[in-house]
């Protein structure tokens, strides 16, 4: 709890203006809630026992000013605490999600994005209790108590004393009450990122579910993750709720031994009944501010575990680190140099070498698996090799910038990545648009046949994932993305796989146009679109077997030549 609130305790005094006036409002309340306890003594001594009517004319304006000076400083603190509460969310969501994005694409392949999606949603969400509710109740509530007790002691010092001395017995249960809440909270954010994976899982394979009519079959692991979700937020809750009667018979026991021995000073004369009851009003007050630091307390168990969740995924760091110097010059060659590369314990590729120059097209073919897109991986630095080198220009991949290097190369993968917004937007992905360049880059990827006859041309919104296209259109949008950045590097895997025979035969006439200003790497697939490469590499469990134009492989490599046969059955 400490760390906690000396954590998040500067952000707050990054909002100054706000903090002064949460603190004002804070002040108000506490002067307010001592100011009605106060009120008391003129209304039974003054009032009811000494018939003073101008006291009494006086006490409903006096009530009026308090409880407005309270209300006015609880709203001015509640707006002033939750604009800073949520203004810190919205910065700790986008320092999460930009770092998410740094990270490599391996912590991607080993995490479920609703796991992540969780962390960013959910867990933060608890952490704005702290900035918005927990630290600028805790000022509240302490404030408020220390003008309280002040006020008690003021009243009666030894009746104070009974009091003052059997409160601090309720620490012991609420430790352990918030020992136990910080475990079941754990639980209960793990259970609830494990549903929401469960729910992305379904959404997103909901074609495959509603074709094999699994839907019972999935809604039973959901509802098993769901239960787990119920079971430890029901854990939370039952423990929460104990502090209440806890605070509940400590708070009577004081208040009852108070109420015996102030009772007697009253009889005895030592106090008025106008003192005792303002004392006594002021003692029920204080109780209040006690209970809910408690609950302030146990809610922080929770924001605790989010904290260290947030702080697990801001601490990882990438191992694929940037360079320092810009590449601005042309890529006018790309050397490999006995490159090896592990997925963990798993050989990928094995002392592959190689040199493309600028003008080249290089095919790679082999079965699934055999390290074909593990190469192309590695050129855009997904990963980098366990051994060898990468050189561009003769000069080590690893000292450029991973921004210069991307901008100078273009990745069309297997998947086609559409995002929710226009086609316009989704082509210049990342760069300003410009019109012209947009229509001659879909000219290009062979696109401008379909997108001419939409009522808003390419200033069409595209649905999430692209839905609203077919595949073929999808991977043309794709193949415009990549042409619109004019390219030194061109890397298709597997990019035109949804296309009819005319339609990739049509864009690979334009890249073929294109290929005197950019290296092209291609991972086939269908082999008779690759005839004319340069270089065509065939792999086999992470070895390049095989090296050549496409005649001399079919007479001097029996894998190509078998690969090429299963490729005339497949397109017959």
């Amino acid at each position: 709890m400490k760390n906690l609130i000396k954590q998040y305790l500067p952000y707050l005094l990054g909002y100054k203006q706000q903090f002064f006036f949460a603190i004002l409002g804070m002040i108000a309340v506490a002067i307010g809630t001592v100011g009605t306890a106060q009120l008391i003594k003129p209304v039974l001594d003054d009032v009811f026992i000494n018939k003073d009517r101008n006291m009494l004319a006086l006490i409903p304006f006096l009530l009026v000013v308090v409880f407005t000076l309270k209300g006015l400083g609880r709203y001015i603190q509640t707006y002033c605490t939750s604009y800073i509460g949520q203004d810190v969310v919205r910065k700790l969501r986008d320092k999460l999600v930009l770092h998410l994005t740094y990270l490599d694409i391996n912590f991607f392949k080993n995490i479920h994005s609703g796991e992540l999606l969780s962390r960013v949603t959910n867990d933060i969400t608890r952490i704005q209790m702290v900035v918005s509710n927990i630290i600028p109740d805790l000022i509240r509530e302490i404030l408020t108590i220390l003008a309280l007790t002040g006020y008690v002691i003021y009243e009666s010092p030894k009746l104070a004393l009974y009091f003052l001395i059997i409160m601090p017995l309720a620490i012991f249960p609420l430790a352990r009450l918030a020992k136990k809440m910080r475990k079941y909270s754990k639980l209960s954010q793990e259970s609830t990122a494990d549903m929401t994976s469960r729910l992305g899982e379904i959404l997103s394979n909901i074609e495959v579910i509603k074709s094999n009519s699994t839907q019972n079959y999935e809604h039973k692991r959901f509802a098993i993750e769901n239960q787990n979700v119920f079971k430890f937020l029901m854990k939370q809750v039952k423990t929460n709720a104990l502090i209440s009667p806890i605070m509940e018979i400590l708070g009577s026991i004081a208040i009852g031994v108070v109420i015996y021995f102030g009772g007697q000073e009253v009889i005895d004369g030592h106090m008025t009944v106008g003192a005792f009851f303002a004392f006594a009003t002021a003692l029920f007050m204080l109780y209040t501010p006690i209970k809910r630091l408690s609950h302030l307390y146990n809610k922080a168990q929770d924001a605790i575990t989010a904290n260290t969740r947030m702080h697990e995924l801001l601490n990882r760091k990438p191992l694929i680190a940037s360079g320092e110097k810009e590449l601005t010059e042309s890529i006018e060659t790309i050397s490999l140099e006995n490159i090896s590369l592990n997925y963990e314990n798993t050989p990928a590729l094995k002392h592959i070498s190689l040199e493309v120059k600028k003008g080249e097209s290089v095919a790679l073919v082999g079965d699934s698996g055999a390290g074909k897109s593990s190469l192309v991986n590695l050129l855009v630095r997904f990963y980098d090799p366990n051994s060898g080198k990468i050189l561009i220009n003769g000069k080590d991949n690893k000292t450029f910038t991973l921004t210069s290097l991307h901008k100078k190369i273009s990745y069309v993968t297997q998947r086609i990545y559409i995002f929710n917004d226009t086609i316009a937007s989704n082509v210049a992905y990342g760069e300003e648009i410009d019109e012209k360049r947009i229509i001659e880059a879909l000219s290009k990827s062979y696109a401008m046949e379909f997108i001419e006859k939409l009522e808003k041309g390419i200033y069409t919104m595209l649905s999430e994932s692209g839905d609203n296209l077919s595949g073929g259109q999808r991977q043309r949008i794709a193949l415009a993305r990549a042409l619109y950045k004019n390219p030194d590097i061109l890397i298709l895997d597997e990019a035109t796989s949804a296309l009819d025979n005319k339609s990739e035969a049509l864009i690979q006439q334009a890249l073929q146009e294109l290929k005197s200003g950019m290296i092209t790497f291609t991972v086939a697939h269908r082999l008779s679109t690759i005839k004319d490469a340069d270089k065509i590499l065939v792999f086999q469990d992470g070895e390049i077997i095989c090296r050549g134009s496409h005649n001399v492989l079919i007479e001097e490599c029996p894998t190509y030549r078998n690969l090429s046969k299963n490729d005339t059955i497949r397109s017959l």
